[in-house]
Parts: structure tokens; sequence; C-alpha cells
């Protein structure tokens, strides 16, 4: 017990050194980079949106050189191929025949950054789908299995911008959790020209090993949550439901389809590892509520009405939270 009790200690002195070493390099974004960590370290996959400049492609540069693990960058255009992303069946001539030898794409990294990932068409970005969910890439009748950890964080820029394509629904309740990045203060712009137009800082040295992430992956999986705290989860998934008799007006209004379990165990996996970031043993409210808005953006779908009246599901998550305290009292 003591043991284990120190190797927690050890990485959580580790993870504290990770968050500073990032956050020396990236002005602004303290609560970004939590969000990316809580993810990362939740087991999940990560969709960062927000306009070019922001410092999104640099934020998982520091992070994939701060964990010391094998990363790749893949680039999405239009004319990107799914085979271009997971890899390829090649020819190879020896001893007087031709073989078939597969030629692991970009995909096979522990750590991979998918920018600018809405510039792609559907067709390249379902290729992204099986290895999501399975951490697996199947090529003709061979499969092929990715390595652990295994992680995609994805840059996006905002769909009205030229030349982007919406990810598919399918594909978006893959990521654990969806992060926008809003634009910097004043102060923080003034620090960023500051650091930026200067002598720049070095990389971050690696800080954390692939055992270490996976046994603090399996740290965080066992931090406690009460069951009241996962009725309230459950309830809160449930109200955005428009469904329901007793859904709310605004529900019955712009919501088409609402939040899937996948979304509540989000919630959960998160609030774990914001806990064990801070910490605590166990589970406390704010972890969970803290954790709403980034896993339920991208899996509440609304309608048409919504958009023409420019609501977003942000706005309609503090009345889903209101209600869930209240039936469950907290």
């Amino acid at each position: 017990m003591n043991g284990a009790r120190s190797d927690i200690e050890e990485l959580r002195r580790s993870l504290d050194e990770l968050r500073s070493a990032i956050a020396a390099r990236m002005v602004g974004l303290e609560d970004i980079v939590e969000d990316v960590l809580t993810g990362f370290f939740a087991g999940g996959h990560v969709l960062i949106e927000g306009p070019p400049g922001l410092g999104k492609t640099q934020l998982v540069h520091h992070l994939a050189a701060a964990l010391g693990l094998r990363w790749s960058r893949i680039q999405f255009t239009p004319d990107l191929m799914p085979s271009d992303v997971t890899g390829t069946r090649v020819v190879r001539s020896g001893g007087g025949q031709l073989d078939f030898e597969f030629e692991p794409g970009p995909l096979f990294a522990q750590i991979v950054l998918a920018d600018e990932i809405n510039r792609a068409t559907p067709k390249t970005q379902s290729a992204l789908l099986e290895a999501m969910q399975e951490q697996t890439v199947t090529v003709g009748n061979e499969t092929h299995q990715l390595p652990d950890p295994f992680c995609v964080i994805a840059t996006q820029n905002p769909i009205e911008l030229e030349g982007t394509f919406p990810l598919p629904e399918a594909q978006l309740d893959r990521f654990l959790l969806h992060i926008k990045v809003g634009r910097p203060s004043v102060e923080d712009l003034v620090e960023v020209l500051d650091r930026t137009t200067g002598d720049l800082l070095p990389p971050p040295t690696p800080i954390l090993t692939a055992d270490q992430v996976l046994r603090l992956r399996t740290h965080a999986r066992s931090v406690l949550c009460a069951r009241e705290l996962l009725q309230f989860t459950a309830v809160l998934i449930a109200t955005t439901d428009p469904d329901q008799e007793d859904a709310e007006a605004d529900t019955k209004r712009f919501v088409r389809y609402a939040a899937s379990p996948r979304a509540a165990q989000a919630i959960v996996k998160s609030a774990k590892v914001r806990a064990l970031l801070a910490g605590r043993p166990s589970v406390e409210l704010s972890d969970l509520e803290r954790s709403v808005e980034s896993a339920l953006r991208h899996r509440v779908i609304l309608n048409y009405e919504a958009e023409g009246d420019g609501v977003r599901t942000e706005d309609l998550i503090p009345g889903w939270v209101k209600r869930a305290r209240k039936v469950v009292r907290l």
C-alpha cells in the first residue's frame, strides 16, 4: 500500500513538472493545457478547435517533447488519401519473387498530431475511425496493432473558414474532449510577443516515459467517484434528450440528438484525471462540472432552428447542470 502511494506521489511530481514545462512555453493557455493533459491521461483523444495562429500546433509539439514519446504529424489537406495516413502494402522483390509488405503510415506513433483535420475529405477523415476506437489499422486482410500508449490530438479550424469539411458525427464521438481555444488577452499577447520575438526557449526535455504514462492512466481509473456523483452524471446526460416528456423547453426546441453514454464516460474519466492532477483521492462535483462542456459540445447535435438562432450547445449546458444538481440534490 505504501509502495503504491509513493509511486503515485512520484508520478504527481512528474505531472507538476510536465505542466510547468509546457506552461513556460505557452502563454495564456493554462486551462487549455490542463484540458489536453486531462484527455491524454484519461486514455482518450482530443480535438482542439480555433482559428489559425493561436498556438494549437505548438502546444502539441511541446507536449510530445515533454512526454518523450514517439510522435508524428499529419498535415491534412484535400488531396490526402486514407493510405497516406494508415499506410499501404508495397511490393518487395527478393529471391526471384515478388512479395507484398505492409509499410506503416504516420498513424503508427504514440502521439499523432492530426493538423487541420477538417481540411481533408470525409473519406480520409474516416480512416482514423478504427485506429481511434480499436487502436488497430486494417489494410487488406491484415490487422496491425498500434503502439501503446496511443493518442490522436487533432486541431481543426472553425468550419466557417474556407476549405474545411465538417467532421462526421461518428468520428467526433471518438474524441474524448473537444476543446476550443479563444483569442489571447492584450496582456497575454504582450507576453507572447516578448517571448517569441527574442531568444526562444528550447523544447522541453522528456519528463515522463511511456511506462509512466500507462501507470498514470491506471492510477486515474482507480480514483474514487461517489455513487451520487455518478448519478449526477447520468441524470445530466438524460436531461439532454429532447424526447423525454419532462425535457426543458429549450432542449425540445433546439436539440436534435442527445448525448450518448460515451459522453457520460468521458465526463467521469476526465473528472478522475482532474482529481489526480489536483492530488485528491476522489472526484468532487467541481471535477465533473469542469469536464461537462468539452465532453458535450461535440456530442449533442443541435437542429437547424438552433443554428438559425445562433444557439450553441454551450448555451444549454448551464440549464442541464442546474437540473441535474436539483434532481440529485447536490
